[in-house]
């Protein structure tokens, strides 16, 4: 599991630690940290040139000691000062006295640069980049070296993974103790490049659970259904499916793909797509409706494809079992009629979808992707998997970190893919799982997928990316 934690929370966490440590122990720790992963990407430090990019914060005297450090071995190292006044003093005296300078002409030194190692702001930056650093910022990343942020990228914003500003895109970020949200969450994680994480020694001071979390293969394969001797189609999980339309058949035949390939011991189909989905999925129990005299389900799925049917989802909604509410069932949704439901509901709106629910402009969702879904999930009393570049999934009370899906693919932006997920959701909800675990679950599992029938870079359908979906399963289950 990987674990992420606010700024307030690593800055009481540093601090009840250093309490315990004889001073300057912690910057040390995450300097000689950071100056591993940069003589890792350098290969060879022994003359290579690096640039520091040095701020005010502790972030620029990490940046000072790592370059002290990669100066003892010999590499050419230079320090732009962006805050003279207030540069970190026992950084710069330990990068002096290894044989590293400050720089006279910045623009100089970034031209010729192997590594430049971006300290200018640190976890508690906020609106992006300050008009002195912006020149500098672009130079770095103009250049043909490799930038390495210390801790988080500046301009980024740690809490929120915002970007209101410009930020300096890295190749790779160093962050220490713990993961920021930021670092998981675009625009943000888009700047972060490929994020190496420093053991300083706070784990036993950050608190449990964390706010925010992203399941790794070994989390996935604990939490996913598995049937045993004992197992029968019901105990596996019946999931029900009101999808599709004559306009849209196709919807009802990928959510009924998606629940399949993830486990269901079987799916009741209804609506208007029945001869569709029965031919190509003979195993289905199709039902012209309504959903309550369809039989016996664990679990609803409503939405995909359904066109303008407030009543069907109305009726849904009434049933006692979990219900995953995505596409057109989302726009006559009442909240009240969520919030006073029995049972667990998961909202899978993607940007757009979320944009109406909220009355914002879909722009608005996609920059505060964090701040959105936690306020879908508290105004509809559900837990809501907000769909995109990085998928989230948040309950309404918080009594379950938020979870971000590290397996997201621009392979799953094709049309159909969300229907596939409902109904990938759908059968892990059926099958028991509570409704954040259904929905960080089959996020994996649908990205794990896509990456797979992707693999040589070859563009694939939605329904390409349902049939691969066992083969995730069993890649999890080992």
């Amino acid at each position: 599991m990987r674990s992420a934690h606010h700024a307030e929370t690593v800055r009481h966490a540093e601090a009840e630690l250093m309490a315990r440590l004889p001073e300057g122990t912690l910057m040390r720790r995450a300097a000689a940290g950071l100056a591993a992963v940069c003589a890792e990407l350098l290969g060879r430090v022994y003359g290579a040139r690096v640039v520091l990019l040095v701020g005010s914060g502790d972030n620029g005297g990490d940046a000072l000691y790592a370059g002290a450090l990669l100066a003892r071995r010999g590499a050419g190292v230079s320090a732009v000062l962006l805050a003279s006044g207030r540069t970190h003093p026992g950084g710069l005296t330990a990068l002096t006295r290894a044989g590293g300078r400050v720089a006279d002409d910045p623009f100089e030194v970034l031209a010729t640069a192997d590594l430049v190692l971006d300290g200018i702001t640190g976890i508690g930056g906020r609106g992006g980049l300050r008009p002195d650093a912006v020149p500098l910022a672009r130079a770095a990343r103009g250049s043909d070296a490799v930038v390495v942020a210390v801790d988080l990228p500046s301009g980024t914003e740690a809490d929120s993974g915002e970007v209101r500003g410009e930020a300096l895109r890295a190749d790779a970020t160093v962050t220490f103790g713990t993961y920021k949200p930021g670092l998981l969450i675009d625009p943000a994680h888009t700047y972060a490049g490929t994020v190496r994480l420093v053991d300083i020694g706070l784990g036993p001071y950050l608190p449990d659970p964390p706010p925010l979390e992203a399941l790794q293969h070994q989390d996935v394969a604990r939490l996913l259904p598995e049937p045993s001797g004992e197992s029968d189609k019901y105990r596996r999980g019946v999931v029900g499916i009101v999808a599709g339309s004559a306009r849209y058949p196709g919807a009802a035949v990928l959510a009924v793909a998606g629940a399949l390939r993830g486990g269901a011991g079987a799916v009741r189909y209804v609506g208007h797509a029945a001869d569709a989905v029965i031919a190509r999925f003979p195993e289905a129990l199709v039902h012209t409706g309504p959903p309550a005299r369809a039989g016996r389900v664990q679990a609803w799925v409503v939405g995909p494809g359904l066109g303008d049917d407030p009543d069907v989802v109305r009726e849904v909604l009434e049933s006692g079992v979990p219900v995953l509410v995505d596409a057109d069932g989302l726009r006559p949704l009442d909240p009240a009629a969520v919030r006073d439901r029995g049972a667990p509901t998961l909202l899978t709106p993607h940007a757009g979808e979320a944009a109406a629910l909220l009355g914002v402009s879909r722009g608005r969702v996609e920059a505060a992707r964090l701040a959105s879904v936690r306020e879908l999930a508290a105004r509809f009393g559900a837990t809501v998997l907000l769909k995109g570049s990085t998928t989230l999934v948040a309950s309404p009370d918080g009594s379950v970190p938020v979870r971000v899906n590290p397996m997201g693919t621009p392979w799953l932006a094709t049309a159909g893919s969300g229907d596939v997920l409902s109904g990938l959701a759908g059968s892990l909800l059926a099958a028991g799982l509570g409704a954040a675990d259904a929905g960080a679950v089959a996020a994996y599992l649908h990205g794990l997928a896509a990456r797979d029938a992707a693999g040589r870079g070859v563009p694939v359908t939605s329904f390409e990316v349902a049939e691969a979906v066992g083969g995730a399963w069993v890649r999890v289950h080992g």
